[in-house]
């Protein structure tokens, strides 16, 4: 049998309080698709837990949360897995932040083999974090070829929103993690944004496009 599957990868940037992850809500409420909520915030102090608390009373009581500090192209494969083992139309992903699970993989501990973050302030995990994020950009470049498992004929959707903090447009930090957080942001957004067909930069509430692209519809073979 023959499947459409439609894909459409949003990259939203923009600091803090900008606006970036309303703007990304409201996405994902025009998608007309079940929205699963990707959270890769953990509350590991009052201040952040009372940030999470605002976002969830902000966003729909219906929406799905999985919260995945680690592990995040895993996370976004099992949901999308499960969406074409269904009968649904498709599934809009909202991921946010991408910072956040940058800043969670930089300070994995070796000695953590969970998705539970053990923090460690003083060191810098660059090779737990080179394979997340390779792993993830291979899920991004090979969207395209999901396109299996379903034996009934229709279109499948899928709608990635990603959600980062812009960090580079201050000076060079002081000290080699804060370093490294800004220069693996920047990276990041850079691959991610080859693949994206959406790019917009927030500020003030006020969204820029960066770039936009027409939707990409993959035919599978029979």
């Amino acid at each position: 049998m023959t499947e459409i599957v439609k894909h459409k990868i949003q990259l939203i940037l923009g600091g803090a309080r900008s606006g970036k992850s309303s703007l990304a809500e409201q996405y994902a409420m025009l998608s007309k698709l079940p929205v699963t909520y990707i959270a890769t915030a953990q509350a590991l102090d009052a201040e952040m837990a009372q940030r999470i608390a605002q976002h969830q009373a902000e966003r729909p009581t219906h929406w799905r949360l999985i919260e995945a500090p680690l592990q995040l192209s895993v996370t976004i494969e099992s949901i999308i897995s499960e969406a074409l083992s269904s009968n649904s139309s498709g599934v809009c992903i909202l991921v946010d932040c991408l910072t956040l699970w940058l800043s969670n993989s930089l300070c994995q501990s070796n000695s953590s083999t969970d998705s539970n973050i053990n923090v460690s302030q003083d060191s810098c995990n660059s090779e737990y974090w080179q394979q997340e994020k390779q792993q993830f950009l291979k899920l991004l470049n090979s969207l395209q070829d999901v396109n299996f498992a379903r034996e009934k004929t229709q279109t499948f959707a899928i709608e990635l929103i990603l959600v980062s903090n812009e960090v580079g447009h201050g000076i060079v930090p002081m000290g080699e993690l804060s370093r490294q957080f800004v220069d693996q942001a920047g990276w990041l957004h850079q691959a991610i944004a080859k693949v994206a067909d959406k790019v917009e930069f927030v500020m003030a509430g006020l969204p820029l496009t960066l770039k936009s692209v027409e939707n990409i519809s993959h035919k599978a073979p029979l």
